[in-house]
């Protein structure tokens, strides 16, 4: 029985020992002894009511169990099944120079002023923008893979607004912790001369004493603890040769790849504690290359040697001071920056010999301000090139960078450039630089 019919018993009940009770009260009895009858059939069907309210409810039979669901099928996921991160920059710069410089975007060097005494030129560009992605995984007990992809926007220099996609790097890496070895195959920097300085002027003080670029390889590197807060390093490539273009037939042709066998890079270098709170990394590093070149039509050629030796060292003297630099030797130095972008001389069919390095300290930060000074100096033999040809390049510069937030940047740099030539007029320019950069 539901509880409601059982509360309206209830209430017939209460109402009649009411009404029995209000008989009583006035000295009236009850008529007769069907009424009394009566409540005690209500009372009993109330008794038999509270017990069947009390009795457990019959349990429902138990619904067969559902089966344990499948597991969903391993997919892939629409950007990768690895973990791949975007990073990257916006960056747009606007300067200055008081002379003509090449290539005008950004300095390498001053063209001679022996037509343009002064021409002074003003650039605007967003082609530094740089997008990259970083993929890491799998990873097995002994062995860890990663990978790196980079673009920048200075691909297609030829037309400023339709600007194009140049790769910088795109290289795997197997890494073994264990034995502290790994292994890079694709296109990234150089083993030789790894340091750049902090400017603001996109190529770092190359062809004024910064030497080393990017190019295709296969490198293997070896770590090796020499104690707590020691450590040594050693790393060899075999890389690509980039050469150029015969001299008989340009589209024939390159140097580099007609040799037939790539150029070799080795470096090693020691980590060590010494006056700041950060240890100090010497390295010294080399390498040899050689070119095969058509000098006519007839396939006659000539070999040249690429070659270098390189010293480099990076010294964190206190928080807010790092000092780093490098210096080079060699010889058709011109696809590493060094020889101010000359590397045979093609009347004399000779290799140009240079030497050079730079210095810098980074200064910061400070609240929201960081800065960088530094100079460079690339100082090409001058029996080795022809006339009207670049003998000396050196730049100074400073920069200060602030802050806004994390991602928000803004960059002033000063520079002052000077190139000589050989039985031409030197060249000198000022530059003056604003930068603002977003990274994400």
């Amino acid at each position: 029985m539901e509880r409601r019919q059982l509360w309206c018993v209830l209430a017939a009940i209460v109402t009649m020992n009411l009404l029995c009770l209000a008989r009583t009260a006035y000295g009236e009895e009850p008529k007769d002894a069907s009424l009394q009858s009566r409540i005690e059939q209500l009372e009993k069907q109330v008794a038999d009511l509270k017990k069947e309210a009390s009795a457990p409810a019959p349990q429902a039979p138990a619904a067969p169990a559902a089966p344990a669901p499948k597991e969903p099928p391993a997919t892939k996921s629409v950007w990768s099944n690895l973990d791949v991160q975007l990073y990257g920059y916006i960056k747009g710069d606007a300067s200055y120079d008081t002379s003509r410089t090449n290539p005008g975007n950004y300095v390498m060097y001053v063209d001679s002023e022996a037509t343009r005494n002064n021409d002074n030129e003003f650039n605007m560009t967003a082609n530094q923008t740089r997008l990259g992605f970083n993929i890491n995984g799998p990873a097995s007990e002994t062995m860890k893979a990663s990978g790196k992809v980079e673009f920048d926007l200075y691909g297609n220099y030829a037309s400023e607004n339709k600007a194009k996609l140049q790769m910088r790097h795109a290289y795997m890496t197997l890494l073994w912790p264990k034995l502290d070895l790994s292994l890079i195959i694709g296109q990234t920097w150089d083993v030789v001369s790894p340091l750049n300085p902090n400017t603001l002027n996109y190529p770092v003080l190359w062809d004024a004493g910064n030497t080393g670029y990017r190019r295709p390889q296969i490198r293997l590197t070896k770590g090796l603890t020499l104690s707590e807060k020691i450590s040594m390093k050693f790393e060899g490539a075999i890389a690509r040769t980039i050469g150029r273009s015969s001299l008989a037939d340009p589209t024939v042709v390159e140097s580099g790849e007609d040799d037939g066998f790539p150029t070799v890079q080795g470096r090693v270098s020691i980590t060590f504690p010494f006056v700041g709170p950060k240890p100090t990394v010497v390295g010294l590093s080399g390498h040899r290359g050689r070119e095969e070149y058509d000098i006519d039509a007839a396939g006659t050629n000539e070999d040249f040697e690429s070659q270098g030796v390189f010293f480099d060292a990076s010294m964190p003297v206190t928080k807010w001071l790092t000092l780093q630099g490098e210096l080079f030797s060699g010889r058709n130095l011109d696809n590493y920056y060094g020889g101010i972008g000359q590397g045979v001389n093609t009347t004399t069919l000779n290799e140009i010999s240079s030497k050079g390095g730079w210095i810098a300290a980074s200064l910061g930060p400070w609240s929201k301000w960081a800065f960088n000074v530094g100079a460079g100096i690339d100082d090409v033999d001058s029996d080795d090139v022809a006339a009207n040809a670049r003998t000396l390049n050196s730049s100074v510069f400073a920069n200060a960078i602030y802050s806004w937030n994390k991602n928000v940047q803004a960059g002033f740099e000063l520079s002052r450039w000077n190139t000589d030539y050989k039985g031409v007029t030197d060249a000198d320019d000022t530059r003056a630089q604003v930068s603002f950069i977003y990274t994400f």
